[in-house]
Formats: structure tokens, sequence, C-alpha cells
């Protein structure tokens, strides 16, 4: 059970935590014409490669109908590649365009650089030493259950 301490532990880091998250995604000019839902897909599409557009749908809580007219959005703007499933020709696999790697990579690049820069300006050495520290234990919630 949390104690008193853990309850306001988390009071405090979750509002910190969701404004830095709301930042790093305003921050990237490689983005702004797209939706949050759409940047989650592209980040999908990296993480697994290549899925079907109801795969998506489900892994995004959305309907198919809204999934199709992301993916058409997408597609127009040459970020997605479809492509008829060699297993079953009514399937169509989904999955990052090289300009859809490379915005990705972009969008990366424009986040890690601005919160470098933010980092080594606004942190003092000991600081930025607590924040590597925080790392391991930050990562542990990300990836808890």
């Amino acid at each position: 059970m949390p104690s008193r301490k853990q309850d306001q532990l988390a009071a405090q880091l979750r509002p910190v935590l969701a404004r830095l998250v709301r930042k790093l995604r305003k921050l990237s000019p490689a983005n702004e014409d797209l939706s949050q839902s759409e940047r989650s897909v592209l980040v999908l599409l990296d993480q697994h490669g290549q899925l079907l557009s109801a795969e998506l749908a489900v892994m995004e809580k959305m309907t198919p109908q809204s999934m199709g007219q992301l993916l058409q959005h997408l597609f127009s703007l040459h970020l997605i590649t479809r492509t008829i499933s060699p297993d079953d020709k009514r399937k169509i696999i989904i999955a990052l365009s090289k300009a859809g790697k490379e915005r990705i990579e972009r969008v990366r690049k424009e986040r890690d650089e601005w919160l470098s820069y933010a980092i080594s300006s606004a942190c003092t050495p000991e600081e930025q030493a607590i924040l590597q520290a925080a790392i391991s234990p930050l990562s542990k919630l990300v990836d808890f259950e």
C-alpha cells in the first residue's frame, strides 16, 4: 500500500512529466502537420516494422473506419506504404516509407537537441547527475504493468 509520502511524490511527478511530454511534442516543427494519433501510428510502425490496419486500430483504440482515414492521410503525405499481403490478398500490410522513417528520425533529433540544450542550460552538473540517476527508476515506471 502506498504511503502518504509516495502519494505526494506521485502528485508532484505526474504534472511535471505531463508538461515535459507536451513541451517535447510541441517543439517538433517536423510534426506540425500530424495529429497525435497519426504520430502514434508512425511510432507503432517504427517499433513493429509492419502491421495490418485492424491491428493499428486495436492498438490505438480506434474504429477501423477512423484508422482508415488516418492511414489515408499518412499515405497522401508519403509517410507510409501499403502492400497486399502475400498470404491473404484481402489484407493490406502497412509500413513506414523512407520518408516516414526520415520524419521520425528528424522529430527525435529535434527533441533530443532541444532537451540536450535545456539540460545543459537550465541544470547544474549536480542536477544533471540526478537526471541521469532518475532514468532507471523512470524506466521502471514506464514498464510497470
